[in-house]
This record gives C-alpha cells, structure tokens and sequence, in this order.
C-alpha cells in the first residue's frame, strides 16, 4: 500500500526529472558528493509486504545504482576519504560514501559481495544494545505483535485502549499509532519495559517470531576485518538523543566508542544518530558528538553534501536509499540535488 505522502513524493521526483529540470539544475546545485543510507540489502526479505519494507533494498538494485552512479562520474569512497574531500571542498570530483544503519545481518551476506563486486567502502553504524539484545528491534517486534492479533489492549496517557487490527488497512493504522505512542508518549528509558508489557498483556512471545536479522559480534569481527568495511557508532543503545537528559545521552554517545573497541578492537571514528530526524537531534547533540571525539556524524535529514559541510561534519546529511524508492531514476534526481531544498524548506546546505 502506498500512502498519499509517498505518491506525492514519487510524482514530484517523476517531474523533476521527465521535465529535465533535475539534469539541467544539476551543475548548479548537484552539490559535491552524497552520502547514501542503507538499512537492510536483501532478495528474501522475512515479510515482503510488511510495514517496515521501507528498510530494505534487494541486492540487484543496490548492484544497478552503483553501476549507474560510477558511470555518472561518482567515485566510490570509504568515509574517511569522504571527509577529507569535503574538508578540501570537493576537488577531485564527485564521491560517494555508503553507509548502513543497524548491522544487518544481511549487510554481511548480501550487500556485501556488491560492494565487493564495485570495490566501494562501506560503513556500518552499530548500537552494542541491539547487538546484545538488551534493547529490541521495536518496529520489527511492533510489526509482528500487531500481525498476530485482531484486538490489542494496552493503557495510553493513564486510560485503557482497544486497537482494532482486524482487516490489513487496521493493521496499518495500528502500527502508526504503536511506533508514536512508543516513541513520543512513553519515556524513551521506559521504552523496553512499556514494549515487553504490550507483549505480554497481548499474548506475544518473545523469541517466537522472526529470527534475529542482526550481525553477532563473531560476525562484526570479521566484517571490521574488511578492507571495504568501516565500523561506526550508533549509540549504545539506539536512543533517541534528544528525549534523554545530557549525563545520558553523553554515555550513549561516548560510552559506545569504549565499547566497540573493547568488541572489535579499534575505537570508531564516525557516528551515526539513531532516527536522526529534527525530533532526535540538534544543536546540544551535535555537541556531545563533536565533544566525543568523533571525526563525523550523520543525520537522517535529505541532502546532498556540498563544499559547506566542511564547517558541519558532525550534521552531515544522507540520501536514503531505501524500498519506497527502488529506482535509479529516482536516486538520481535526488543526486542532482534538486529535491535537498524542496525537503528542507529552501536550505542548500542541510545540516540540523
């Protein structure tokens, strides 16, 4: 099901781009290099027409976008080299640096032999919590306690609550309304607990659905072995920064890098913030990340890198790569850089 914002979207980059406006704005504002997000890169996705679908790409199409954008004149780069370009403003022609939130399993057996295939760096932004299991994958477990249920009950703002998610539209519905009462309603350190209660009330067992899609640390070993491989923070444990006081949301921005070099043998140098949307961070995050010693960090927010962001490395924007957009015209309108100004109020330089 495509709702009406994502149709809008789809049409307005089909303009762009059909009208030749997209091509012809390019020189102008196609800015110097991206930076482009991934999640999940797999052909056989657990439930193909859920709602969390958005987070995955298959492999074939990640194989046809690099191809197309080397072909364009992209150079494929690690994120180290990344930042160097952008500190030089660019010289040395268009780049682009990949990265994937989470660590997917499937970023090892899949994504991973196209990359290889391409030679193109990618880095890894891991939150030790997931990895560890003492935080969840919400929106996967949300996703499969409303599957398999027709009713939910649950208490919201201090009231009893019925969730009808008897028909595939209810199901939707209900999910939209989970993810915002977790992620705005409950208290982001109440999180876990509030999840594991609507489970058990409900009759959901932990453990009983799909199996874990994440890499184990045997596995990130090997991956930060790679010479295509960098492995970046996410968080300890994948919060959203802006919800929590500054003591905490300093441990989970610092604290991680103590962490993953205790794991895997080397300090991260590149941060990632978890949703990464203007509810998550802002100024007082970008702070601690730069007080943490990190030498980037990105956002979720929509853009194109241009030479400016040498004096923003720690809100450095992306362009998500993601199953609402499986189209490699679509990526390219959106590397021409047209639409970074049409999704940020007018701004050119994106930051926070």
């Amino acid at each position: 099901m495509i709702d009406g914002g994502e149709a809008i979207r789809k049409l307005a980059l089909n303009l762009a781009r059909y009208s030749g406006l997209a091509p012809l704005a390019r020189p102008f504002v196609g800015g110097i290099g991206a930076i482009l997000m991934l999640h999940r890169v797999t052909a056989t996705p657990e439930k193909p027409n859920g709602v969390n679908r958005h987070l995955n790409i298959a492999p074939a199409f990640l194989d046809r976008l690099i191809a197309d954008m080397k072909g364009r004149g992209y150079a494929f780069v690690s994120l180290d080299e990344a930042i160097e370009r952008i500190k030089m403003g660019g010289k040395g022609g268009q780049f682009a640096t990949i990265t994937a939130d989470d660590a997917y399993r499937d970023n090892m057996t899949e994504a991973l032999p196209v990359l290889e295939k391409h030679g193109a760096p990618i880095t890894i932004y891991v939150a030790p919590g997931l990895i560890d299991g003492a935080v969840d994958l919400w929106w996967d477990v949300i996703e499969d306690i409303v599957d398999t249920s027709s009713r939910l009950t649950l208490t919201m703002a201090g009231k009893p609550t019925v969730i009808d998610c008897s028909t595939r539209g209810r199901k939707i519905q209900a999910v939209a309304r989970l993810n915002a009462w977790l992620t705005v309603e409950v208290p982001e350190e109440e999180q876990g607990a509030a999840l594991r209660e609507l489970a058990r009330s409900n009759g959901y067992q932990f453990g009983k659905g799909r199996p874990c899609t994440l890499m184990n640390w045997d596995e990130l070993r090997a991956m930060a072995a790679h010479p295509l491989v960098t492995i970046g923070a996410h968080t300890v444990n994948h919060r959203n920064l802006k919800r929590l006081s500054e003591a905490d949301a300093r441990h989970e921005i610092g604290d991680v890098r103590r962490i993953l070099e205790e794991r895997l043998g080397e300090e991260p140098r590149h941060f990632a913030y978890p949703y990464g949307y203007a509810s998550a961070v802002g100024c007082r995050e970008v702070g601690f990340a730069r007080d943490a010693g990190y030498v980037s960090a990105v956002t979720t927010r929509h853009g194109v890198l241009r030479a400016e962001h040498a004096g923003f490395l720690h809100a450095l924007p992306r362009i998500s790569v993601n199953g609402r957009y499986q189209s490699v015209a679509h990526i390219q309108t959106m590397l021409s850089g047209i639409t970074t100004p049409l999704a940020n109020a007018g701004k050119m330089v994106v930051t926070i």
